[in-house]
């Protein structure tokens, strides 16, 4: 079987980071690491995890079971609400790398902005400290909204380099894709799928992907990756891991209409101003 040929785009500095990526949420033990090794083995290069997933070591063995060299696999995960601040941050990267069993991070992100602790800004400065001393290849966030970037930035002088925010057809975040493209920031998408909102039974879905011969995911992902955004979904079924990343047709114009209409507004996705995790 031929090995999957995916797209990317540049962070920053001008590393390719790959368009779809292999989400591990909710995977544990044995089968993540499998599933893992499976999705590596047919050409996924981008992984995500965090360490308030309690998976990174079966993320780890998952990437050493795949045989594919460390350097060509594109590691992520994040600092959980419970390591922010000074000091804690540093202690909880150096968790994730030994749970991992690596000896550095090519992305890490601040997992919630949480802003009832007001940890961000010192949880960030000591992410770009661990970058410039190597721990870090890359640093950004997740679920942060542009004033909360903004604040990041005003603090530092820096932009993440990533900002991993929820999106799909049912929650475009126009505003949020577009300040991030402004600010040289790559937008990765979870929960790309839309299975929270109910994408899936959506009828402007279900025609899209018929009209073109693929399956509703296919759809939303393309839909997405269209718009130079990264996706990470799951899948521990190895069949399914090749069809999120067989992506090779164009929606139209007449397809983009109809995804717009799947629109649901921005009330309906997580708050990061209200909800907070640990």
């Amino acid at each position: 079987m031929s090995q999957l040929s995916i797209p990317t785009t540049q962070l920053r500095d001008g590393t390719p980071i790959p368009l779809v990526g292999f989400g591990t949420s909710g995977m544990r033990g044995v089968d993540a690491a499998k599933a893992i090794a499976a999705a590596l083995e047919s050409g996924y290069r981008l992984i995500d995890t965090a360490a308030q997933y309690g998976n990174e070591a079966a993320v780890g063995e998952g990437v050493r079971l795949s045989g594919v060299p460390r350097e060509e696999v594109l590691l992520t995960t994040k600092v959980a609400g419970g390591d922010q601040g000074k000091g804690s941050t540093r202690s909880g990267v150096e968790g994730s790398l030994r749970r991992l069993g690596v000896e550095y991070a090519d992305l890490v992100l601040i997992h919630w902005p949480n802003p009832s602790r007001g940890l961000a800004v010192e949880t960030w400065q000591e992410l770009l400290e661990l970058r410039e001393e190597g721990l870090i290849a890359h640093v950004g966030v997740s679920n942060f909204l542009p004033d909360q970037l903004t604040e990041l930035h005003e603090a530092t002088g820096a932009w993440p380099e990533v900002n991993q925010i929820q999106l799909s057809p049912a929650l475009p975040r126009q505003e949020s894709l577009a300040f991030n493209n402004e600010h040289g920031i790559v937008t990765e998408g979870w929960g790309p799928l839309g299975g929270r909102e109910g994408l899936a039974d959506q009828f402007a879905l279900q025609r899209v992907a018929s009209k073109h011969g693929v399956t509703g995911s296919q759809v939303a992902l393309r839909w997405a990756v269209d718009q130079g955004v990264v996706v990470i979904p799951k899948s521990a079924n190895p069949e399914r891991q090749r069809a999120n990343a067989q992506l090779d047709f164009a929606l139209d114009d007449e397809d983009r209409q109809l995804l717009a209409s799947l629109d649901l507004g921005e009330e309906h996705a997580w708050d990061s101003r209200t909800h907070e995790e640990w």
